[in-house]
């Protein structure tokens, strides 16, 4: 099992996540640097929105979980996004029958958010995606697959996080709109952003990724550099042949 690296920004060891009498993640441990994209890969059901989910506090789980030093247990989800922690969900969420740019607003929901860095935060959003500049105006269930995920991601860069979680950024969108996608990904890093990134697309993630995780029914079976874990007979045998499902 893998020990969290002392001083990372996040820190997982020993995390457990149970549903009832099924420990859906048993000892998991992992550990994410400043500036770091970190993946992590596996089959269907092995655990990885399990895993994401805890971080964010949406679910209970026992163990060490520190972000920059900060003990999260018993801190809330809202606290955390304050503390600069967000997550973008596998279904994305957006508020279908709001416009554009009125999901982007409410993804700075801080009440002590002035009117001159909620437009700042939202003139950097529109910079880094012009489609959703172009679409301001329009419901966000009228845009495509690729533009949902942006308005996703978007909304998710107005609370201006530290460490961005994304679960399954790539699911159902055409490839090149993937490669577009994770390139956007990758710039975050250039302005500060930390990844923790859970893609069911494992080439594409270690493609995009400093260090990697394979996770199998709820434990981590292999880790390391991403480049080296490519390179991994059982890896590219089990996940680069072809595409995985999601949990």
């Amino acid at each position: 099992m893998n020990s969290p690296v002392n001083g990372g920004m996040l820190e997982i060891h020993d995390l457990h996540v149970s549903y009832g009498q099924v420990d859906a993640v048993r000892g998991v441990s992992l550990s994410l640097a400043h500036g770091q994209i970190v993946s992590v890969i596996g089959p269907n059901g092995a655990g990885k929105t399990t895993m994401l989910g805890a971080v964010m506090g949406l679910l209970p789980s026992t163990g060490t979980l520190r972000f920059e030093g900060v003990d999260l247990h018993g801190i809330d989800v809202e606290a955390r996004v304050e503390r600069g922690l967000c997550l973008v969900p596998e279904r994305r969420e957006l508020f279908g029958e709001l416009s554009v740019l009125d999901n982007l607003v409410l993804g700075a929901y801080s009440r002590r958010l002035s009117r001159a860095t909620l437009k700042n935060r939202l003139d950097a959003v529109y910079a880094r995606f012009e489609r959703l500049a172009e679409r301001r105006a329009q419901r966000a269930d009228t845009l495509s697959g690729g533009e949902r995920q942006m308005l996703a991601l978007g909304r998710a860069l107005m609370s201006a996080p530290r460490l961005l979680m994304l679960d399954e950024p790539s699911l159902g969108l055409a490839p090149l709109i993937v490669q577009e996608i994770l390139s956007i990904v990758r710039g975050l890093r250039a302005d500060g952003v930390a990844i923790l990134l859970v893609e069911q697309n494992a080439r594409a993630a270690l493609q995009s990724s400093d260090h990697g995780y394979v996770l199998e029914t709820g434990e981590i079976a292999l880790s390391g550099a991403s480049s080296a874990l490519a390179e991994d007979p059982r890896v590219q045998a089990t996940y680069l042949g072809g595409g995985t499902d999601d949990d």
